[in-house]
């Protein structure tokens, strides 16, 4: 086993460096400085250690920020077993949906500029929705309405996810098929119920990423780069692992029979090569310092470093619950909702976390967003199934314990 502790601010016991930017952003603080127990977070490391040493993972790359600074990080086992490559604090990770996000913020800012409203059919964009059908026993029916762009964002439109048998059956999802002709396969196959009756996650924001490209007039891949990753300098972000990045490329590791985990790779494509499909669902590579500068900017609402990509409370509206009661209780999560940035809200008025907002991805990737707090907690450890033995809720809970104030 490796541990690579390359900025263990929480174990090394670092004097605040808050005027010290590090290489691609946010300020350096000890815990202490922000409220929180250095002891308590070493903990977190503890556990990825004994997570690594039961074998379940091969390595992570975790870290904490409160109030604007980056109070932990730590890059712990390895990139791949074969090669040993140490997992480092830059370690490249398939993101998968927290690409969704992403996706979100690129709408809105689209919303801004008045390309569009968010009651908008989305056929007066994508004409090939303009005779979608349900799909039920009896045989395709038109829908009691139209999809709208907030459809979409909400995961209420009807449009089912690329896992389901149905999806894989019907080859909806390739890619190596462009992001047109996944529109087509998915009007192909049809709704699975009526728009607005059912929160059902799934391609639903690939849409969106099409509709960016419609509004913009660009590929979503250049629109993604221009208007949010250099102004927020995520120099490791995209829909392809670049050359000069290979060497921090990380393997995913699945359960292997008998005992030990196994290298798995779900995609025809791999991440090394740039798809055709450039897809606004689950299309993107990331490091925890990139998307700790996208988390802060939400945070921030809207803003990082002088570069604002949006207004407060556009980004305020984007965090809030978006689903109504009925659909909520469809849902049936009481605890939590659905927000249009494509993430889940704590929505129990007795909780003490009401607010916070979170996602993951396929391949063990996730973050938290504290607006109460000013926190942000990054977990991206690679892994399919994603949640190996809980260490998502374990990690989460300790750095929890280690807020000593609030």
């Amino acid at each position: 086993m490796i541990v690579l502790t390359l900025v263990t601010v929480a174990v090394l016991g670092l004097q605040s460096t808050a005027a010290r930017p590090s290489a691609q952003g946010l300020p350096r603080a000890t815990p202490e400085a922000v409220g929180l127990s250095s002891t308590e977070l070493a903990k977190a490391t503890d556990l990825l250690q004994q997570v690594i040493a039961e074998h379940k993972i091969a390595g992570a790359v975790a870290a904490v920020a409160r109030q604007g600074q980056l109070i932990y990080v730590q890059a712990v086992g390895v990139q791949d077993l074969d090669t040993r490559a140490p997992m480092t604090e830059r370690s490249v990770f398939r993101i998968y949906s927290m690409t969704r996000p992403v996706t979100a913020v690129a709408a809105m800012m689209l919303l801004e500029e008045g390309r569009f409203r968010l009651d908008d059919p989305i056929a007066k964009y994508l004409p090939e929705f303009a005779n979608v059908m349900v799909a039920t026993p009896e045989g395709p029916r038109r829908p009691s309405r139209d999809i709208t762009v907030e459809d979409l964002l909400l995961h209420t439109s009807g449009i089912n996810d690329r896992q389901t048998e149905l999806y894989r059956r019907e080859k909806v999802r390739n890619r190596a098929e462009t992001l047109p002709q996944l529109l087509q396969n998915i009007v192909r196959v049809g709704l699975m119920e009526d728009p607005g009756t059912q929160h059902r996650y799934g391609e639903s924001t690939s849409v969106v990423g099409r509709l960016i490209e419609v509004w913009s007039g660009k590929p979503l891949d250049v629109f993604f780069d221009d208007r949010i990753f250099k102004p927020l300098r995520m120099v490791d972000t995209g829909f392809v692992v670049r050359a000069d990045q290979k060497a921090r490329w990380t393997t995913v590791y699945a359960p292997r029979p008998g005992g030990g985990i196994a290298a798995n790779e779900v995609e025809d494509v791999p991440f090394t090569e740039k798809p055709s499909l450039l897809e606004g669902t689950v299309g993107l590579v990331s490091t925890v310092p990139d998307f700790l500068r996208f988390s802060q900017m939400l945070l921030n609402h809207g803003e990082l470093d002088g570069a604002r990509l949006l207004k407060r409370e556009t980004v305020e509206r984007l965090v809030t619950n978006g689903l109504a009661d009925a659909v909520l209780k469809q849902r049936g999560r009481g605890d939590t909702g659905w927000a249009l940035a494509n993430v889940t809200v704590r929505i129990d008025q007795a909780s003490p976390l009401r607010g916070e907002y979170s996602w993951d991805g396929t391949a063990g990737t996730i973050f938290w967003i504290d607006p109460a707090r000013e926190m942000i907690t990054l977990l991206f450890a690679p892994a399919r199934p994603s949640n190996p033995d809980g260490i998502r809720q374990k990690f989460k809970a300790i750095v929890q314990q280690a807020i000593v104030a609030q």
